[in-house]
Parts: structure tokens; C-alpha cells; sequence
């Protein structure tokens, strides 16, 4: 028997998380949308120069845009490439997911953050969460459920 070809090794894996947004947001639903890329930003993106960390979502005439998504340009990119780090680009999602997208938006006053960027069969995906923003006492009461947990693991580890 001849042997499988072993898979790449960006194959599923993580690029880039936003942590920041698990904390500011509720998140109740997730979308996966491709991205509109050049060249040189996928090749930054499989040596892992990303940043999502201010990045957010908007819909505008009937398309999703992501802003503020930092993607570092590689030294070695191309002399007569201008990359432009932090340009809008472009998220490739279906027709009937974009209309119930808006529909929450614009209506229900829910925001959609980028939550993860990865690979996903060579392609580059990233998951957009629908959420609600937390106030103050919101986000302390999610701090004090987790370290509850924590200690909780801890007793019965202990026991």
C-alpha cells in the first residue's frame, strides 16, 4: 500500500485570535467568511503577522468589510508591491447570510467582531461573531463565574 500524502501543516490552524472580543462582547452566533486577499497578505499571514485585535466588522451596501485588521508586510515581498498593512478589505459571505446579518445589525443594534482567523483547507477563514456589548458589571460577573470554576477544579482535584 502506498502511503497518504501527510497534509500541510497550516491545515487547520490558528492565525490569529481575538481574545479582546470574548471579553468586551456576548457572542451569540458564529459565521465563517472568506477574505479578499492579495498575494503578498497571504504569504504574511502563513508566517502568522496578523493582528485582530482592532479590528472590526461593517456592512455596507449589502457587502461585509473588515477594518483594522493589522496584516505585517514580509520583507521580502516584491520591490514594485505597495502593501498597505491595515487596508479595508473585503469578506466573502453568502447572500442569505448577509440579509439576516444586516437584519440583526441594523435593527436589534447587535455588532459583528472578528473572532478568529485561520486555515480551512489552504484558505484563509475568518469567524465573525454576532454579539452584544457587556457593561462593567457584566464582565465582572463572567470574571467571578470563571475563577469560581477554577477554584471549584482545584477543591475536587485536591479533595
Amino acid at each position: 500500500m502506498a502511503k497518504k500524502k501527510s497534509k500541510s501543516k497550516n491545515h487547520g490552524q490558528t492565525i490569529a485570535l481575538n481574545k479582546r472580543a470574548r471579553h468586551e462582547y456576548f457572542i451569540e452566533d458564529r459565521y465563517e467568511a472568506g477574505l479578499c486577499l492579495h498575494g503578498w497578505e497571504v504569504k504574511s499571514m502563513r508566517d502568522g503577522r496578523v493582528q485582530l485585535n482592532e479590528s472590526y466588522v461593517l456592512v455596507k451596501n449589502g457587502e461585509a468589510w473588515i477594518f483594522g485588521m493589522h496584516v505585517s508586510p514580509l520583507n521580502s515581498a516584491s520591490t514594485h508591491v505597495d502593501p498597505d498593512s491595515i487596508r479595508t478589505r473585503k469578506l466573502l459571505l453568502h447572500r442569505q447570510e448577509l440579509n439576516k446579518l444586516i437584519g440583526f445589525v441594523e435593527r436589534r443594534g447587535y455588532t459583528l467582531v472578528p473572532l478568529a482567523l485561520y486555515w480551512k483547507k489552504g484558505l484563509a477563514k475568518l469567524e465573525i461573531g454576532l454579539a452584544r456589548g457587556k457593561k462593567l458589571h457584566d464582565k465582572r460577573a463572567t470574571e467571578k463565574d470563571r475563577d469560581w470554576q477554577r477554584e471549584k477544579q482545584r477543591l475536587f482535584k485536591h479533595g
